[in-house]
């Protein structure tokens, strides 16, 4: 994978930074989401794109075990703001593989409330581990948390998270571990879909595990505060496959 591509996405989560250069957005008001493929060319696909992100994942029309292995390490902590969400950088080393293709993981990112949704209902917060293999192509794996325990880990990045934009910072000291986010059920929702911020690019292969992990409420509360709403509206099916879990 070309060295600009990581740096593109470790510096401005699932956009491209030519594209948010070109056209501030927001997710509400008149630059929000439903104008987003009006704001710039480069946008066109926000609105005439037709295998777009997110989804509601109970539309499920077929079923089926999805091998995911996840190969993660942990590492430095590394957070910054882009504006629109609280991001941490990954040092090289981490991978997964699905449908026997490898894919190193970039960065992860997070969203107030959950932007996939299950039969309409939206978890409080959600986890977009971003990974991207060497020809380009990009895979997430999401991660929804509900209110319960505190999870120590998602807390080292709750304590780093800047309140506004800003650049990446490595925390002195700190190490994150990612595995310490995912449940210990792997099963995942998977079809094909695309960046659920503009440019809206498809072509992004999702997986969204079924099961949640716990995060206390303010360790939630404290996430959206950093934040704000930041869910793009779930988008149409449109006929794709999509393969729940047995």
């Amino acid at each position: 994978m070309k060295k600009s591509l990581i740096v593109a996405l470790a510096s401005v989560g699932l956009a491209s930074a030519p594209a948010l250069a070109a056209a501030d957005w927001t997710y509400e008001g008149p630059r929000g989401a439903d104008r987003w493929g009006q704001l710039h060319k480069d946008f066109e696909k926000c609105e005439a794109g037709i295998m777009q992100s997110p989804i509601d994942l109970g539309q499920a029309n077929a079923t089926g075990d999805i091998d995911v292995d996840v190969n993660w390490q942990a590492g430095p902590l590394t957070v910054l703001h882009n504006g629109h969400t609280v991001q941490a950088n990954f040092a090289e080393g981490s991978t997964m593989v699905s449908g026997g293709k490898s894919f190193k993981l970039v960065q992860v990112h997070f969203h107030t409330p959950s932007e996939h949704t299950v039969d309409g209902k939206a978890y409080p917060l959600t986890a977009h581990f971003v990974h991207a293999a060497d020809d380009g192509a990009l895979a997430v794996l999401g991660v929804m948390f509900e209110a319960g325990d505190a999870n120590a880990e998602l807390q080292k990045l709750v304590d780093a998270a800047p309140m506004k934009k800003q650049a990446a910072q490595t925390v002195a000291g700190a190490s994150f571990d990612p595995r310490k986010l995912l449940p210990e059920d792997r099963a995942v929702y998977r079809y094909m879909g695309s960046l659920t911020t503009p440019p809206c690019s498809e072509g992004v292969n999702w997986h969204v595990l079924s099961t949640p992990v716990e995060a206390s409420p303010a360790q939630i509360a404290a996430m959206e505060q950093a934040m704000g709403m930041n869910a793009r509206p779930v988008q149409l099916l449109n006929g794709r496959l999509l393969v729940a879990p047995e």
